[in-house]
Order: structure tokens, then C-alpha cells, then sequence
């Protein structure tokens, strides 16, 4: 997956590829999807959710720039894939899904791993986590039609967020950098994401 798929892409930054070598992707799939875990492309997870495609994953992460002493906030924990790579790249990885199901799967995937820098909830991500806030990074998996602005005020400055915005099929995946006080947005390619539920996202 490495070899093939992320470094002829440009994925270059080694913690990340080293991340994404040593969390077992296999193991946040159904056990029928196994086999086909670390393919090149995304997997359903069950209620009407998915696994980012590997490449995705890995992209969004090494936009964040992480250096190991960062607080990241995730939208949208679906398997815990996502929030187990973070997991290995900074201090500690706060995640927010809505599905009681997901979430509690994630949990248990995590207690067996003993990623133990994950602290999760189930709400609505789009109010982000005012009560950790700032965050150094946040990270959102799934396309909304706007920036929900509770996650813009509750991003650290200097900060990174990254967020697919756009409409229900077709997103632009965005970076959101603060620093010193300003707020400027870089496009890096198109997605397609599962819809961000939420008093700031789509409606159910």
C-alpha cells in the first residue's frame, strides 16, 4: 500500500508512511472486507458510512504537518482508521462521531491496539469540542457546504484544518491555515465524502 499507492502519489513526509506501514487497516474493515483492506480505494463500513480510500487518508494527514506535540481534533470517527494514524503522530487525538454503533467499534478497536491517546464522544462535530479547544489541527471526514465557523474559532493560531467542502457528491478538499491572526484557504484536489451531519453541515 506504501510502496504502491502513496509515494508515487507524493505522500513523502516518512512519520506519515510510517504511520500508515504500522496501524492495521485490515482490522477496521468488516471481517468480510478484510481481503480487500488495503486496496486502492474506499470500503462501506456500515450505516451508510465508509473507510477512507488509503491515499485520502494519508493526504489529509500530512497536510496537518504534524511534528508529535499536537492536538487534534477529528469530525467523523467512522472505523477509528483515520483517528489511529493521527494517534501515532501527536500527543492526542480528540474524535467526534454521531453513530453510537461506529463509535462503539472504533473503542474497541482502539482498547485492543492500546492507542490509549484517543479520547472520543458521540455529538454533533459540526459544534466541534469547545471544552478542549484550541486544537492544533483538525482533520474532517466527511464534505459539508461550508467551513462550519464553530471549528475556525476553535482552531489554534498558528493552525491547520482540513475539510472537503462542496456539494453532496463532488467536494473540494480544503486547507485551512491560521497564523497570526489571518485565515487563508488552499484547494488540493477534489473528493467525494460521505455528508457531515450537523447543526453547521447538512441537515439529516
Amino acid at each position: 500500500m506504501v510502496e504502491e499507492q502513496l509515494i508515487p502519489r507524493g505522500i513523502h513526509d516518512e512519520r506519515v508512511l510510517q504511520a500508515m506501514a504500522t496501524v492495521p487497516r485490515h482490522l477496521f474493515v468488516e471481517d468480510a472486507m478484510q481481503a480487500n483492506a488495503y486496496g486502492d480505494f474506499p470500503l462501506p463500513i456500515g450505516k451508510g458510512q465508509t473507510i477512507s480510500q488509503p491515499y485520502i487518508v494519508a493526504l489529509m494527514t500530512e497536510a496537518l504537518q504534524l511534528q508529535g506535540h499536537e492536538r487534534i481534533l477529528e469530525i467523523g470517527t467512522g472505523s477509528g482508521y483515520q483517528a489511529a494514524v493521527l494517534s501515532r503522530l501527536c500527543e492526542r487525538v480528540y474524535t467526534i462521531e454521531r453513530l453510537d454503533g461506529l463509535l462503539g467499534r472504533a473503542r474497541r478497536m482502539f482498547d485492543k491496539l492500546r492507542y490509549h491517546n484517543i479520547v472520543s464522544r458521540i455529538d454533533d462535530g459540526t459544534r466541534g469540542w469547545l471544552d478542549q479547544a484550541p486544537f492544533d489541527g483538525i482533520i474532517v471526514t466527511a464534505g459539508g457546504p461550508i467551513i462550519p465557523q464553530p471549528l475556525l474559532d476553535q482552531l489554534a493560531d498558528p493552525g491547520r484544518m482540513i475539510i472537503p467542502v462542496g456539494d453532496h457528491g463532488v467536494q473540494e478538499l480544503q486547507l485551512v491555515i491560521k497564523q497570526d491572526g489571518e485565515t487563508t484557504i488552499h484547494l488540493i484536489e477534489q473528493v467525494r465524502f460521505v455528508d457531515l451531519i450537523g447543526a453547521h453541515g447538512w441537515n439529516n
